[in-house]
């Protein structure tokens, strides 16, 4: 009777373990079939861009359509140098950098063309946030709810725009890398799952290796982490081995070291699970690991973006300060410039995150729910926060919440429509016409951001054409919005790029396109050759040892910049050729380039802004030219009335081109006594009011007059679109 008792237990056991067998399988599969569907919505609605620009030939090079991000060229530019094998010696190649190896690396093994890897891969690799955001649906159950969040998160207005089709940036990886950490967090709160110690390894150490500036968001992961054990899960052992994996991860070691230790912990934790969950032991080893975190750099990294993006005005990391005299130079913070960075408004920062203020608000409320429903997604808490530090550090942040939010959603519209019990086929129908409504906002706003190439093709001829003129030692003289596209195309070194561009370094060159032709042209050659110079003799401070070797001490900086003006100037010997690289798109943001040497550094103080104001869309009636903000220029060209009043102009120029493409300038001179000047481009459709000081600024002479001194410059290339000149000296 008793063995009858043990056979029948034994047969229910296996029909039990069977039925959990094909309840997971059926839950895998499931699970697998929704991350197909979301990965292909994801990546088939960027295509729509591909579509669009296949009617614009002005944006193909190669065969193919251009990147539309100016990142993605330093990129573009080390995959290059690493596929050919070398580069200059200083000339800032990323040919080192994580996405420049694997676009290498993925060229070698496709049978694609360059251009087309780094023009699909950010619409790829972007589109596999869908599969953590799933997984973490799983681990609560609701992965129906998980996937409306995928199809919401992908397409949110901040995700796709900075991943979309062409966006070849780092972008594509860092929002999928933490919400697979975060998944990985999630699941060992819930199991006690030993592949965990291997995924928050490789997840943690791939991502601070993709991207250096993730170690922040992965210490206040792992913060939040530890909060969390602490308040619930004290005694769960598993969760602080968890702990110890992420913080080694984040040690500041070498790669090949740190992957050694990872494995090491890894090991001990898995084969000797029950050593380690004595806490002496487990005290004594996390111990070692934080003794070893804060002995290799803690938490500076963390003080640095802090400093950069919250604590803002003049850059302190951009100061210049003499050991000798405690001279503090102040320069302008290029974080006061940038759109990403600035300030959001709460209409917009809502649409950034969920593409729609009502969306958004659903979506908090679901994740508030969700987090009251699964306690453990309080640990998403860090990269919510993350998204929403936006609205104090700008636009750039508010991708991190897309994944989260987007979660929230999808268990909102999940929970809501399970709790009033309807037949399947009927909460599916509701669940469906939910996510389209949801949807609708991001698919309006797919269709309307047209986003361009970074260069046009004529631009690209310019810049191909020049390449065989100039040497790859020379240096291109440009703001830092062209510094990457520059470098990529012709191969030549710049001062100041999207990554080298504080104010510091920004100063030289604004000043060389902003001053007079004659102090351009020795500013221009006295950096370009103490910047080549500190590569090697590492000067503690560049303008300290520029202002020392002329004979200046720290505090008379001004009286520096004055003698520039000077062509009888001594200069450095010439080692390398410069080149002004002088585009028409400049025209737009000119005074804001401006800025960086508009001021008084040895305060900081800044000087009056100039009169600059570009027009291409003045009405013409016959009262005369309606430029805008209430100015009118006069029928006759005379005079132009602001706010009432009626103000003389100086000069009027007239631009246009003949039929063999040589630039003509008309001149009038009007009234000498006035500060104004106008200047009208016939052949763009444009004209331009400005002062005196931005009239002889070198920018403006050479690229808009081509009036440039012979004794200093010398054009090489003159476009419409962009002109080139050598300087001589």
């Amino acid at each position: 009777m008793q063995d009858l008792k043990n056979s029948k237990f034994k047969i229910d056991f296996q029909r039990f373990k069977f039925i959990k067998f094909i309840t997971h399988f059926e839950l895998l599969s499931k699970l697998s079939w929704m991350i197909i569907i979301a990965f292909l919505f994801s990546f088939s609605v960027r295509l729509y861009w591909v579509v669009w620009a296949n009617d614009y030939p002005e944006l193909f090079w190669n065969d193919d359509i251009m990147i539309n991000t100016n990142d993605g060229y330093a990129f573009a530019e080390g995959a290059r140098d690493r596929l050919a094998g070398f580069h200059q010696p200083n000339d800032l190649s990323y040919i080192n950098f994580p996405l420049s190896i694997i676009t290498a690396w993925l060229v070698k093994i496709l049978p694609f063309s360059f251009e087309r890897i780094i023009l699909y891969m950010s619409a790829f690799f972007s589109s596999l946030i869908v599969i953590p955001i799933l997984l973490i649906s799983s681990e609560f159950r609701c992965i129906r709810a998980g996937f409306i969040g995928s199809l919401i998160a992908c397409v949110a207005n901040s995700y796709y725009n900075r991943t979309m089709v062409g966006y070849y940036d780092t972008d594509m990886l860092n929002i999928v890398l933490a919400m697979f950490i975060l998944w990985v967090l999630i699941r060992s709160t819930i199991k006690n799952d030993k592949f965990c110690f291997i995924y928050i390894g490789f997840f943690v150490t791939f991502y601070n290796w993709w991207y250096p500036s993730s170690f922040s968001l992965n210490s206040a992961m792992l913060g939040a982490f530890l909060i969390y054990t602490i308040v619930f899960q004290r005694k769960r052992v598993f969760n602080f081995q968890v702990m110890i994996l992420m913080l080694a991860a984040l040690i500041s070691i070498p790669l090949y070291l740190k992957i050694l230790l990872l494995i090491a912990i890894t090991f001990a934790f898995w084969k000797k699970s029950d050593f380690f969950a004595d806490t002496k032991h487990l005290t004594i080893t996390g111990g070692a690991v934080l003794l070893l975190f804060i002995l290799n750099g803690g938490l500076s990294p963390i003080l640095f973006q802090l400093k950069f993006y919250i604590f803002r005005g003049f850059a302190d990391h951009a100061d210049i300060l003499s050991n000798a005299d405690k001279i503090v130079y102040k320069f302008y913070n290029v974080n006061q410039t940038i759109q990403e960075s600035g300030f959001v408004s709460p209409e917009i920062f809502m649409q950034r995150i969920s593409s729609n203020v009502i969306v958004f608000m659903l979506s908090l409320a679901g994740f508030v729910l969700l987090c009251f429903k699964h306690k453990e997604f309080l640990l998403s808490l860090p990269v919510l926060l993350l998204g929403f530090m936006a609205i104090k550090a700008g636009l750039r942040f508010t991708i991190y919440s897309v994944g989260v939010m987007g979660l929230g959603f999808g268990y909102l519209a999940y929970y809501l429509i399970k709790i009033l019990q309807l037949p399947k086929y009927m909460q599916r129908i509701l669940l469906l016409i939910i996510t389209i409504l949801a949807l609708y906002p991001s698919i309006i706003h797919i269709k309307m951001y047209l986003s361009a190439s970074v260069f046009y093709r004529s631009e690209v001829e310019i810049l191909d054409k020049y390449k065989n003129i100039a040497d790859r030692e020379d240096y291109t003289l440009s703001w830092w919005d062209y510094g990457y596209p520059i470098r990529y195309y012709s191969d030549t070194k710049t001062l100041i790029d999207g990554g080298k561009h504080l104010g510091n370094d920004n100063f030289p060159v604004s000043f060389a396109l902003f001053k007079d032709q004659t102090s351009a042209a020795n500013m221009a050659r006295i950096d370009v050759e103490f910047t080549e110079r500190n590569f090697y003799e590492k000067f503690d401070d560049k303008y300290k040892q520029i202002l020392l070797e002329y004979n200046y001490k720290p505090e008379q900086m001004n009286e520096f910049l004055l003698s520039l003006r000077s062509k009888n100037l001594p200069l450095p010997r010439k080692t390398r050729d410069v080149y002004f690289y002088l585009p028409d798109l400049m025209l737009n943001i000119f005074s804001t380039v401006t800025k960086f040497s508009n001021l008084d550094i040895m305060d900081g103080k800044e000087f009056p802004d100039r009169t600059y104001i570009v027009s291409d869309n003045y009405k013409v009636s016959n009262s005369g030219v309606e430029i805008g903000n209430g100015i009118r220029i006069n029928p006759d060209f005379m005079s132009l009335n602001f706010e009432g009043q009626k103000l003389p102009i100086n000069t009027l120029y007239v631009t246009n081109y003949d039929e063999k493409g040589k630039l003509k300038v008309a001149t009038n001179t009007i009234d000498s006594s006035s500060p104004l000047f106008i200047i009208v481009m016939k052949d763009y459709g444009r004209i331009l009011i400005l002062d005196e000081t931005m009239l002889k600024s070198t920018y403006i002479q050479l690229y808009v007059l081509e009036n440039y001194d012979r004794d200093l410059y010398e054009p090489v290339i003159l476009s419409p679109v962009a002109k080139i000149y050598r300087l001589k000296k």
